[in-house]
């Protein structure tokens, strides 16, 4: 599917939701924000490319520290307000240094 046909449904803040998975392992590795030009840029580089709130601009993952992630495959979910980007990672995912930003886990 092209991009155009996926119809995706933006934020009232114009971005959207991408959950970022290993390609190979299924690991979910992070969530982070893609606007209209970041997922464009994430498409024609086949490099991660997100929208920075904090910031307020765009960032590729692994630019300055390394640790980049190749764009595998690209998923919109059933109601296309939420994107799965499958990834070849090369280091950590996490800002921490942690291979994943979902290392915090809840106990009941």
């Amino acid at each position: 599917m092209k991009l155009e046909e996926a119809a995706l449904k933006y934020n009232e803040q114009g971005l959207i939701p991408a959950i970022v998975q290993q390609h190979d392992t299924k690991e979910v590795l992070m969530m982070a924000w893609m606007n209209e030009e970041s997922l464009r840029l994430t498409l024609q580089t086949s490099m991660t490319w997100f929208w920075s709130r904090s910031r307020q601009e765009l960032w590729n993952k692994g630019a300055t520290s390394g640790n980049i992630q190749h764009v595998v495959a690209l998923y919109a979910d059933c109601d296309s307000d939420t994107l799965l980007v499958e990834v070849d990672a090369e280091g950590a995912a996490c800002h921490t240094g942690s291979k994943t930003c979902f290392f915090k886990k809840i106990e009941r």
